[in-house]
């Protein structure tokens, strides 16, 4: 089939035509995302009367119309997690650079399961790996795999531990014949991900020792020792410890140290999940806080969130990658792959869950070049200030109270003046408002928060990852929350 002709191909010229264009649009944007509303106010049924309810079409349509419809459909009706008034959950502002980066992956497409699929790709990978290493203060010869956020990565290191801790059996045999319970240790502000891990790998929510947290949040050291304990005197297999290196209801970081000379003690796997606030390690300043990071045997960290990449980016660190090996590797008869080995080549199908794998590390390795060490501590050291701000002026306002403030992640309350309520009737009052207060804001597309619960108080939740946000932006969301909790404050009050 000579000069095979189809509609997929796009020719030089068109290419050329094409990506200006795009590029032209999208360079538009970032200059004036801060112009634009945070978020659509459009509902689902309207977003699908704009989408239009046609259906495949049967001949197709020209690339160059797509990618103009189609930018505008993104620009006019989506959630700018880029906007310098965006604070909400844990989702950075993506640095430009990560956009060319997916183009540039994109392009070349290499399979970054295989080290044969994807040369230059893999050794990316690798280098990346070891810079993340390096970055959060742990030794640059941990070994690891990029996967897609926090939920896999933390999964990632939760089999990776079974593997090292649980009876060798559980690869055969399952954990059906295995008699004793295999028991999971976290404090009751750890992420979800753990829930889903001990249910979806077969150990049952049961397994989990959600160990309570002392005045300041942190796991409490003394029940975590006195709950493995009394697991060991039933004939349960303790194999896990969990830290949380900036919880993501508060920032709260764990006492690491501690936690980890306890799993030394009872011989049990460190993991650390650091998605949110293992990379404020890097501030000399908070070296306390982050004290026996390196005991860890496993850490997860997302470059998606506080390293500012395009989504998706999540990281799992291995203090011994063998252990991943040992958990992910597989070689049917039509692998034709050289095996993993040291200094040489490398599998990431044998690391993780994933074999065809796309080219994650290729945003994250361009930005860590292109920010630096010393632009990362700039950036996330003003993250903090920032958050630090927005508590300030909260504590300032006699309409808002502060109620925590750790890393960049500050929790507040709305409480309008002259409330004459007392009690559980005030208590009660306060969290309706201010769950009201947190819909209608998220709503409403001049800024983006969401919330939390501290101590009972259904609070505010400002998380700043977004280097394009300035003191002018926070000084302008207090007045929005004040503004907005008065109109939700009379708007119930009429009911």
């Amino acid at each position: 089939m000579d000069n095979r002709q189809n509609s997929i191909e796009i020719n030089k010229e068109d290419f050329q035509k094409m990506g200006y264009q795009l590029i032209d649009t999208i360079s538009e944007f970032l200059d004036t995302i801060s112009e634009k509303p945070v978020t659509t106010s459009q509902s689902p049924k309207e977003l699908q009367d704009i989408l239009g309810q046609s259906s495949l079409p049967k001949k197709g349509i020209p690339a160059d119309q797509l990618l103009k419809s189609t930018s505008k459909l993104l620009f006019e009706n989506s959630l700018f997690n880029g906007h310098p008034k965006f604070f909400g959950f844990i989702t950075s502002s993506a640095a430009p650079i990560g956009a060319l980066a997916d183009l540039l992956a994109a392009s070349v497409n290499p399979n970054v399961g295989g080290q044969i699929l994807s040369p230059m790709a893999t050794e990316i990978e690798k280098q990346t790996i070891s810079w993340l290493a390096e970055f959060i203060g742990v030794s640059p010869s941990y070994g690891g795999v990029l996967v897609s956020g926090g939920n896999m990565a933390n999964f990632t290191a939760f089999l990776a531990a079974r593997t090292a801790k649980a009876p060798k059996s559980i690869k055969e045999n399952g954990l059906s014949n295995t008699t004793k319970q295999i028991i999971s240790y976290c404090s009751k502000s750890t992420h979800t991900w753990i829930d889903k891990a001990a249910i979806l790998f077969g150990h049952g929510s049961k397994s989990i020792r959600w160990i309570p947290t002392d005045t300041s949040n942190k796991m409490d050291m003394v029940s975590l020792e006195q709950t493995i304990k009394a697991d060991l005197k039933l004939g349960h297999q303790p194999f896990m410890v969990v830290g949380t290196a900036g919880d993501v209801s508060t920032g709260v970081v764990d006492n690491l140290e501690a936690i980890g000379a306890v799993c030394k003690k009872y011989d049990l796997w460190f993991h650390i999940d650091g998605a949110y606030g293992v990379p404020a390690a890097v501030i000399t300043e908070l070296k306390e806080t982050f004290k026996g990071i390196e005991k860890a045997d496993s850490i997860a960290l997302d470059p998606h969130k506080w390293l500012y990449s395009p989504l998706e980016a999540g990281c799992t660190l291995v203090k011994n990658p063998k252990h991943l090996i040992d958990t992910y590797s597989s070689h049917p008869e039509y692998y034709n792959f050289s095996l993993t080995e040291e200094g040489g080549s490398l599998n990431y199908f044998e690391y993780g869950l994933q074999n065809s794998r796309g080219f994650r590390a290729l945003k994250v390795w361009l930005a860590l070049q292109q920010i630096g060490r010393d632009g990362y501590v700039k950036l996330i050291k003003e993250d903090i200030a920032l958050s630090e701000y927005f508590a300030k002026l909260a504590e300032q306002h006699a309409e808002l109270e502060t109620i925590t403030q750790n890393l960049s992640i500050t929790t507040m309350r709305y409480i309008p003046k002259n409330l004459n309520l007392i009690g559980e009737e005030r208590d009660t009052y306060l969290n309706t408002l201010n769950e009201t207060l947190v819909n209608t804001i998220q709503a409403g597309g001049q800024l983006f928060l969401s919330n939390a619960i501290v101590d009972e108080k259904y609070c505010l939740r400002i998380c700043i990852v977004n280097f394009r946000t300035t003191k002018q932006d926070v000084e302008e969301s207090i007045e929005i929350i004040i503004n907005e909790g008065k109109k939700a404050h009379n708007a119930l009050l009429s009911n």
